[in-house]
């Protein structure tokens, strides 16, 4: 049996490819929109790929399985578990298989066996995998998806938190404590290989290791310590991340069938011009991709700051309209790869990119340039102190019962465009988050939104609680 291991470290997404080398044939597990590391896998590994299957809906980043089916015919065994809400809905156009607990299939002398495992979503599914080829007669691993994690379980929270779907919370919970009763049990010596790893929102508390074993889960992982249903429905829905805003819409083109990516236009390549880039802001979301730093001292007004490093995909996804074009101000060698990670949630819309020097014209044209001032927290103290900023937390509901400065305002960076309005333009705004990142962005946000004098705490409560200074839990 062959098995290959994909990883995007900026969703923190893993898919596998798994192979019979007997018959040349494979399936790829959850796969990711961009298919091109499969293609080449397969070819490399000498096996076609005939399978495609997901363990459900997903939420956090847009599926590859209608882009492999069209590509290459093959069959698609997705759940059929969940009832009609959770039906997908592109399967007319290709061969599919629908599937349902206890079902089996085979990819040459493979087989997968079905596990409905409802919890995170209603449709969830899991496979057990057991390898034809060898002498075995049990299985030798799950695929678990976002059921059973390294270290943790999927969240119940998504439907009504990111869907809307009210009440959901409690039922999926509950759902998920009654699947977790079925993986206690199956054998200890069971690999587990789940789809995501730390960091990603599906979770609170996912591990870093790419895989585990049913036996080392029922060992360490704090979920399955519970024996008490009530007791594991409050631990689980505590504590749980804000969903990201573009978590709903996965969810919608998942189900519907993502487009095609042979239909989405690669953006045009235009010269620096700040004239360009006000028609630009009069249409859509125009993102500078600079480090912050560097964002910080010089850019043009109106314009908002992703920089672009392992959080980007994240904080496009939370910022950035499905509805709206969006430009880029980055680097020529970055188009490519910026397009991409941005197509991974289905944010398809990029119309044009420019290079990230246009700030140096406008300021030579005579047009307008910001920046805003970068303090240090001992600086930041005094002038909190003595009433002169108005100090605003942008870090998560987590990180803020956890400690925060007693005068500070919480707004998450991802609800700031929505609440901008919520705050004073009498005095400057000072933000903080736990180290300097989220509240570069945040200010960035705010300077577009007309806020003349802005502030970026560097170090966030990090550093500030380094310094001994003053926090709070109330």
């Amino acid at each position: 049996m062959l098995l290959k291991y994909f990883y995007d470290d900026k969703l923190a997404q893993a898919s596998y490819l798994v192979g019979c080398q007997a018959t040349g044939e494979a399936i790829v597990i959850d796969p990711s929109r961009d298919i091109t590391a499969y293609l080449q896998t397969a070819q490399a590994e000498g096996v076609r790929i005939v399978g495609i299957t997901e363990t459900h809906i997903h939420a956090d980043f847009l599926s590859g399985a209608r882009e492999l089916a069209a590509q290459t015919d093959a069959m698609l065994y997705l759940s059929a578990e969940g009832g009609p809400d959770w039906t997908y809905q592109f399967l007319d156009h290709y061969s599919s298989h629908p599937v349902h607990d206890g079902d089996t299939f085979n990819i040459g002398n493979i087989k997968f066996e079905v596990m409905h495992t409802p919890g995170h979503t209603p449709e969830h599914i899991a496979l057990l995998v057991t390898d034809g080829g060898s002498k075995a007669s049990a299985p030798m691993g799950l695929f678990s998806g976002d059921f059973v994690f390294v270290g943790d379980v999927g969240r119940p929270d998504l439907l009504e938190k990111a869907a809307g779907v009210r009440g959901s919370s409690d039922i999926m919970a509950r759902k998920m404590f009654a699947s977790l009763q079925r993986f206690r049990k199956l054998p200890d010596f069971l690999q587990l290989w789940p789809a995501h790893g730390a960091g990603s929102a599906c979770g609170k508390a996912l591990g870093a290791i790419p895989s585990s074993t049913v036996g080392y889960e029922k060992m360490v992982n704090w979920a399955l310590a519970y024996n008490d249903e009530e007791a594991f429905v409050n631990a689980l829905l505590e504590g749980q991340p804000e969903p990201p805003r573009y978590f709903a819409m996965m969810k919608k083109l998942n189900k519907e069938g993502p487009q095609l990516l042979s239909t989405v236009a690669a953006p045009q390549r235009v010269e620096e011009s700040p004239e360009t880039v006000r028609q630009w802001l009069d249409k859509g979301n125009v993102v500078d991709t600079r480090a912050a730093s560097a964002f910080a001292k010089s850019h043009l007004a109106g314009v908002l700051n992703i920089p672009y490093h392992k959080s980007f995909v994240t904080w496009a996804g939370w910022l950035l309209d499905y509805d709206r074009p969006i430009y880029l101000l980055c680097a020529k060698d970055d188009v490519e790869t910026i397009t991409k990670d941005l197509q991974a949630i289905g944010l398809d819309n990029v119309k044009a990119t420019m290079g990230t020097g246009v700030h140096t014209a406008a300021a030579a044209g005579g047009s307008r340039v910001m920046g805003y001032a970068e303090v240090e927290p001992e600086d930041a103290a005094r002038r909190i102190d003595r009433g002169e900023v108005f100090l605003l937390d942008v870090r998560n509901a987590a990180e803020w019962s956890e400690g925060h400065i007693p005068q500070a305002t919480h707004i998450m960076l991802g609800h700031l465009v929505n609440r901008v309005q919520e705050l004073p333009r009498d005095k400057p705004v000072l933000v903080q988050c736990r180290t300097g990142g989220r509240s570069a962005i945040a200010a960035g946000i705010l300077q577009a939104h007309g806020f003349e004098q802005v502030q970026n705490m560097l170090g966030g409560y990090e550093e500030w609680t380094k310094l001994g200074l003053a926090a709070t839990t109330r």
